[in-house]
Formats: structure tokens, sequence, C-alpha cells
């Protein structure tokens, strides 16, 4: 199989696409793209300028990729949205490329964005994570591997969701989401471990129950945040799963998400 590229696509002689590519009618794609070999594009897409898309990535009807940021202060500075291989990319998702900020806004492999997500400008998100339909991030947002975020959620600029972790659908992000648990409810606020996610990722059963105790310390002990992260410190081996949970808080910049019953 060779690239087809549609005759009513516009496609500029300075983008370099890849083997195998397919590329529907009406699409867009400006100056300084790479598309990776076996990548399909749909009909009446967009690629903007300086977009990078990995191998055997899908971009469906509509999207817009790699967009201007929705970012006053954004001087046309040359910055990029890079993709991972693997990747499905729904129908009208709006993805926009980073400013001077960090230079880029990124999106990992085996990822999945559902119809509508929009992703602004200086994201970072990483590999094998679903965002459901219509999934608003703001600029600046990280969102971890194996993150699982549910359809019609906003999440605030700056926050951090961490590894293997779930939002609910239609709950507000103000917050960052510590890794391995659920968050739902207004305000967001912890609602157990993502102990179905887990175990679909072979993590072990005494990991679990590690990881488990170590949320009962933060969130259920009356313990400020400070004392539950030096009590981890303290008495738990510092297993990667409880250095990871320690790393996270100690470096939140919004704070954690609140507790079940503050």
């Amino acid at each position: 199989m060779s690239t087809f590229i549609d005759p009513r696509a516009v496609v500029s002689p300075n983008a370099q696409i890849g083997e195998n590519v397919k590329i529907g009618p009406f699409t867009v794609i400006e100056d300084n793209v790479i598309i990776g070999d076996g990548t399909e594009i749909g009909s009446n897409v967009f690629i903007g300028y300086g977009t990078r898309i990995g191998k055997n990535c899908k971009i469906f009807h509509g999207a817009s990729v790699g967009s201007i940021p929705q970012d006053l202060k954004f001087k046309g500075e040359e910055t990029t949205l890079e993709i991972g291989d693997n990747t499905i990319i729904r129908e009208f998702c709006t993805l926009n490329r980073g400013t001077s900020h960090s230079g880029k806004t990124i999106i990992g492999s085996n990822c999945l964005l559902m119809a509508y997500v929009h992703v602004a400008h200086d994201c970072v998100i990483g590999n094998n994570v679903i965002m459901a339909n219509a999934v608003n991030l703001a600029g600046h947002v990280v969102v971890e591997d194996y993150v699982v975020i549910g359809g019609l959620v906003p999440v605030h600029q700056f926050v951090r969701i961490g590894q293997h972790s779930i939002v609910g659908g239609g709950w507000r992000v103000p917050k960052d989401v510590p890794p391995y648990i659920m968050a739902a409810r207004e305000p967001l606020r912890f609602e157990g471990l993502n102990i179905v996610g887990l175990k679909r990722r072979n993590f072990p059963k005494e990991t679990i129950e590690r990881i488990e105790s170590a949320y009962r310390i933060i969130y259920q002990s009356n313990l400020t945040v400070s004392q539950a992260v030096k009590k981890l410190k303290d008495e738990f081996e510092p297993t990667p799963e409880i250095q990871n949970i320690i790393n996270f808080i100690e470096s939140s910049q919004r704070g954690i998400i609140r507790g079940p019953y503050e």
C-alpha cells in the first residue's frame, strides 16, 4: 500500500509525509508538518504549522490539530504540537501548539481523544491516556500515563492528574489529582483507589494494598497533608508507587484535591 492523498486535499509541498499515509478530501496541511508512516487522516481536517504526528495514528473528520494557541501572549513564535504513535483523535478535537513558555504541546502514544476534546497550549499528555467526549484542558495541564477522564470534564490551567487515576464524567478539576485514585463530586474529592484500572494493569495485590494504606493516611487520618507525607516517609517502605505518591504531593503547585469527608 502506498501513500494516498485525495486530490481535493491541500497539502504543502514543505510538509513531510511518511509511507502508507492516507489523507482525505478537503483536508489542509500547512508548512513544517511531519506525518509518520501509516497514519490516516480523514476529511476536513486542519493540520497546522509545527505539527508532528507519529506513526499509525488516526485523525477523524473535522479535527483541528496544531492550531495556534488561544493565548493573547502568543506572538507567532516557533512552537510545536507533538503526537506520539498509535494515537486516535476523533471528530472535531481542537489541539493547540505550545507557546514560548515551553515551546510545545505534547500528546503521547496509544492515546484516545474522543470527539470535541480540547487540549490547550503547553499541555503534556502521557501515554495510554483516554479522554472522553468534550474534555477541556486549559493551558499547561499535565496528564500522566494511563489516566482516564470522563466526558464533559473541564481541567483548570496548571493542574496535574497523576498516573493510573480516573476522573468521573462531568466534574470540574481545579486542583491536582494524585496517582492511582478515583476522583468525583463537586468540589472534586478522593473517592477511593482506581482498583479496576490497577488490576487491569497487573498491579500485584500487595502493591494495591500498600497504595490503599498510604491514601488512608493522607485522606482519613486527620493529619495535615504535610504530616501525612512525613508519616509515609517515616513508616512506609519506599517502593516506586509510594515514592511516586510522595513526589507528586510534594511537587504540587495547586494543592491536591479534598478527602471524602472534608
